[in-house]
């Protein structure tokens, strides 16, 4: 299944508790548990006003759907076509 990025505008979100990070994390378990399998939830990043979370589905729609079923913003879903990191320079 393709890796996707996406992205979720909540303003304060990097003040956001650990209890409350937790219960966002439950829901989307509890969400993901309902979609046998279309989805899987690899990380998120927060920041100030938005969290970037990596998925792997079977497409964007079914992100989409993850996210009205559990009641998360999605402003955008970037499918990802490659991923690079330092030793993608190689060692010349």
């Amino acid at each position: 299944m393709p890796k996707f990025v996406i992205e979720r505008t909540l303003p304060g979100a990097g003040t956001l508790t650990a209890e409350d990070l937790a219960a966002i994390s439950h829901k989307s378990c509890g969400v993901l548990t309902g979609m046998q399998g279309r989805a899987q939830w690899l990380e998120s990043f927060v920041t100030e006003d938005k969290i970037f979370c990596v998925y792997i589905a079977e497409d964007a729609d079914a992100l989409r759907e993850h996210g009205q079923a559990g009641g998360f913003p999605v402003d955008a879903v970037h499918r990802v076509s490659a991923v690079i990191d330092p030793t993608t320079a190689g060692s010349s």
